[in-house]
């Protein structure tokens, strides 16, 4: 390193940092980023300017990313949609290879809900009458591709019935709003804070947390998961930050060590908690190796349940 690129390093971060957010304002990633806005200066001695860019299953946004210059003055959230995405469709960069892991956020657990004057209660009942009235349930979720779409495809190829989806550039806010409206029958959601209060006041039915285990948030510990009401889908979906790919060591060290102080920051995790997303910081290494495992994972899954072809064809 050159004493011009050594002073550059230690002045790093010396204006404010662009973070994208794939998904409209509202959204459980754009809250995200606004509760990390909240402890930048404190931690990086900059700002973070959030921009929304939402649109194609987060490819907009993520395009605008990795076609960024790496020099650590733009940053996005992305989602496990990073890996998915160029599993299932072209596009214009391989984002596992284009991107640069700089740390896990939350892990998002995804909910599936319908209204309350909906006839059934879990899912057994919801499997019972989409085979007695086949296609006349849609689902709602955050785009082709995403983490939401997977898991509602999964779900009904899983339980051997025919629903139609119902894709939403703004992630939850916007399904939820269709769902509120009855435009949608269910909906598919990584962030169950966004249904807490509907859940509360009596107008939205949880069905179901498609995760291994029960959720521990307040609220949605009783809920069960697929597994226990026979449909065998259970994944674990993430939420972080990275970079374009090739940015500098040093400055990467420095904004690593930044959003590790930022996500264990107490408030917060207190604000992530209150919205009911389950914390789980991960560094760049362990991010990066989580990144490889997901990849494999996933692979297996869109193959072995012919998403791909099932998504190409929605496109058509």
């Amino acid at each position: 390193m050159g004493a011009k690129e050594s002073m550059a390093a230690e002045q790093y971060p010396s204006k404010p940092i662009t973070i994208i957010v794939p998904f409209a304002a509202g959204s459980s990633l754009d809250t995200l980023a606004r509760a990390l806005e909240k402890s930048a200066y404190k931690h990086l001695g900059q700002t973070l300017v959030v921009v929304n860019m939402p649109g194609g299953g987060a490819t907009l946004g993520m395009n605008e990313l990795a076609g960024a210059k790496p020099d650590g003055y733009t940053i996005g959230v992305v989602a496990t949609s990073a890996i998915l995405q160029p599993l299932i469709g072209q596009t214009r960069y391989h984002y596992p290879s284009a991107l640069e892991p700089l740390v896990n956020v939350v892990s998002s657990p995804v909910v599936v809900a319908c209204l309350t004057d909906k006839p059934w209660k879990n899912l057994s009942e919801l499997v019972s009458y989409a085979k007695q009235h086949p296609g006349e349930i849609k689902f709602g979720h955050g785009g082709l591709g995403t983490s939401t779409h997977v898991t509602g495809e999964t779900f009904a190829r899983e339980a051997g019935i025919t629903i139609k989806q119902v894709p939403f550039r703004g992630g939850e806010s916007e399904s939820l709003a269709a769902l509120l409206g009855n435009h949608i029958q269910i909906v598919f959601s990584y962030n169950p804070a966004v249904l807490k209060e509907h859940v509360k006041s009596g107008t939205i039915r949880i069905l179901g947390v498609a995760e291994e285990n029960r959720l521990t948030i307040p609220g949605f510990e009783d809920v069960p998961t697929f597994k226990e009401q026979g449909i065998d889908v259970a994944f674990n979906f993430w939420t972080g930050i990275a970079a374009p790919k090739e940015m500098p060591l040093a400055e990467k060290a420095r904004l690593a060590a930044g959003l590790r102080e930022m996500v264990n920051d107490p408030e917060f995790k207190e604000n992530m908690e209150k919205l009911g997303m389950l914390v789980h910081y991960l560094g760049p290494e362990d991010f990066g190796d989580r990144w490889i495992a997901d990849n494999k994972k996933l692979t297996k899954i869109v193959k072995e349940t012919g998403i791909a072809e099932l998504i190409a064809a929605q496109k058509n």
